[in-house]
């Protein structure tokens, strides 16, 4: 026997699945709003035992000021309110049993809690507002034994990016150190959040890139909280920005960060090319229909044109719906959901068995409250994304672990990062 094969290892083929679930804002109409009004948590049963019949491990519980207390009037929002969470009473022990006891019931589990808002909005009462909600996750969370919270950083709008970074530092130190405390992590989505406002600023969520991640995370560290800051990547919001998961993901492998991704939404884009060609990575900036003679207008209705900035130039996709297109992968105009995939198990700092693909369903065409119309989606595309996972895992494996455990080499070249 050759010294090359007394040193070969001859290795298990055992891929590692990721988890999949579902985000609760796909349909917040499932309980309707005058019953779950009366019984908050009807709302969050009603989720679980549709997520079993969905066939999903996991259901990421969507949190969010109920509208009799929101700042944004729901009419200047794209999507209904996501608040299948509902804390306008305290969420106590008996909240939580009669919640843990839906989920062993349907043998469906919490990946994490999510809400979504602007931590750092300029006016200091509303902020107040936002944080000691916030907080109030973190409690219910702490409570139903989720290890994670899920929400944005945001911005002031009445200051520059760089100052936005003193103002995330006197907010978040000490958010994150009340997460610490209740054993969570606080991971960011980063979606830029362009039609928050009818300003012209895009990036209205200031965590919206890896760059600006680091900077983040630098700030944590150096207060004893960097482990509680991660990052939830969603790749619409990277297809937004012109950017691709690989690359992106290599770049945080070469800073060292690679580390700051702890779970995802599995949500795609598909850039319209005559939008996109109109206005380009920025978006529509005149006459969208949220202002009125030469002044922000009034009405909320209008104010939801704010989101031209984004909408004029792509679509969300709920993932498996859009057509399979290897020049727009290539191109980052829509989600190459299979290398996507692959470059997390390649170049992210994962435990792959314990890491969630949760389905974030905003696809404006079958955005429709009618569970009997939604359903059938809603199921194919959770096994999309399943099976996706399972093909990516499967390569991996065969290539990463069997065959290179022999020293036999994987063939072709690949995609490679910051070819695009």
């Amino acid at each position: 026997m050759g010294q090359n094969e007394q040193l070969m290892e001859i290795r298990p083929f055992s891929p590692r699945f990721m988890k999949v679930g579902i985000l609760t804002a796909a349909l917040q109409e499932l309980t309707p709003r005058d019953v779950r009004d009366a019984d908050p948590d009807r709302a969050i049963e009603d989720w679980i035992a549709f997520a079993r019949d969905l066939a999903a491990d996991e259901i990421q519980l969507s949190a969010a000021l109920h509208p009799s207390e929101a700042d944004v009037p729901p009419e200047a929002m794209l999507d209904p309110v996501a608040n299948t969470l509902d804390l306008r009473k305290p969420f106590d022990s008996a909240r939580a049993r009669r919640v843990q006891a839906a989920l062993t019931a349907s043998e469906v589990s919490l990946s994490d809690l999510g809400y979504f808002d602007n931590l750092l909005h300029h006016d200091r009462a509303i902020r107040e507002k936002k944080l000691a909600f916030m907080r109030r996750v973190f409690d219910a969370a702490a409570l139903l034994g989720v290890k994670a919270v899920c929400g944005f950083v945001g911005r002031n709008q009445q200051r520059s990016m760089d100052q936005n970074l003193l103002d995330f530092e006197d907010v978040f130190v000490p958010l994150l150190r009340d997460a610490k405390a209740r054993g969570l992590t606080y991971r960011v989505e980063q979606c830029p959040m362009p039609g928050w406002t009818v300003g012209d600023n895009f990036h209205n969520n200031i965590a919206y890139t890896p760059g600006t991640w680091i900077a983040l995370h630098r700030i944590c560290d150096r207060h004893g909280v960097g482990d509680q800051f991660r990052i939830h990547y969603d790749p619409s919001h990277a297809i937004l920005m012109g950017q691709d998961t690989r690359s992106i993901f290599q770049y945080l492998k070469d800073a060292g960060y690679n580390f700051l991704i702890g779970g995802f939404h599995v949500k795609g884009q598909v850039i319209d090319a005559k939008g996109f060609a109109a206005w380009g990575h920025g978006g529509q900036t005149i006459e969208r229909g949220d202002w009125s003679d030469g002044q922000p207008s009034a009405a909320p209705a209008d104010q939801v044109n704010a989101w031209k900035k984004q909408t004029v130039l792509c679509e969300h996709e709920l993932p498996g719906t859009a057509r399979h297109d290897p020049l727009a992968y290539l191109q980052n105009r829509t989600v190459d959901w299979f290398d996507h995939q692959l470059a997390a198990r390649e170049l992210l700092a994962l435990d792959v068995a314990s890491t969630s693909l949760v389905v974030e369903h905003e696809f404006p065409k079958a955005r429709v409250q009618d569970k009997a119309r939604l359903t059938p989606i809603l199921e194919g595309s959770i096994a999309f994304v399943r099976n996706i996972d399972r093909a990516a895992a499967c390569m991996y494996a065969l290539q990463h672990e069997v065959l290179t455990a022999q020293g036999i080499p994987a063939q072709g070249i690949g995609r490679q990062a910051y070819r695009s």
